[in-house]
């Protein structure tokens, strides 16, 4: 007994210290794009990435792009955060929705405070006109949080582990995709995907850690 509790204590503490690295390693990352290319008006990363896609970008591919797009606007997201909020209500776990709610309006929040603060213009080349500032881009900051809220709710769900892998696999591609149709579409610049993505990771583990202690704290329990 004292040897599986002494494996599990290992393994807890791995776990959090692979999490530290992780979130520390993001906002790292974050603080070099903001200094090198917001800052330091570095832009070979960029340039190197518009031409790629500008290399393998077709009519079709722009338009497959518009789809995925689409799924980061908030027309799209403030219904599907609807949805899972009146869906989570009605199975009666009225915490998590609670909890979804917070995390929508706060990460929200946080994006445009951010976006208002390095107020970065949008790529000249922009297929689509939008006014509002480059940096960090929406669509990936938002869809990979909300894909991260769908991906807690199915890991804690009695599937089969193959298939929570695999629907978790989907959502995080997905998310990646939609940041990339930004790119293509030439209304983000690489460097505001890359930073959005990584300040999503970092997001997603800090609000993650708030509300795993806060129900621990307050022994909050399904209503």
């Amino acid at each position: 007994m004292q040897s599986r509790k002494k494996k599990l204590l290992q393994l807890f503490s791995l776990k959090i210290v692979v999490i530290s690295c992780i979130f520390l390693g993001c906002i790292t990352g974050f603080a070099m794009i903001v200094d090198e290319v917001l800052l330091e008006h570095e832009k070979m990363f960029d340039d190197t990435v518009f031409r790629f896609f500008d290399s393998i970008t077709t009519p079709f591919l722009v338009q497959l792009m518009n789809v995925f797009t689409f799924m980061g606007s908030t027309m799209f997201m403030l219904p599907a955060y609807v949805l899972v909020i009146v869906i989570l209500l009605l199975q009666k776990k009225s915490r998590y929705a609670i909890q979804v709610a917070v995390v929508g309006i706060t990460s929200q929040a946080l994006l445009y405070s951010l976006k208002i603060v390095f107020h970065r213009q949008r790529p000249s080349a922009s297929l689509i006109k939008i006014t509002t500032y480059s940096f960090p881009s929406g669509h990936t900051f938002s869809t990979f949080v909300f894909f991260s809220i769908i991906i807690y709710i199915v890991q804690h769900t009695k599937w089969k582990a193959l298939y929570k892998w695999i629907v978790s696999a989907l959502l995080l591609l997905l998310s990646i995709t939609i940041g990339i149709s930004r790119i293509i579409l030439k209304v983000h610049y690489p460097t505001d995907v890359s930073g959005s993505l990584l300040l999503g990771i970092a997001w997603a583990i800090c609000i993650g850690w708030v509300i795993n202690n806060m129900n621990k704290k307050y022994g909050i329990k399904e209503t």
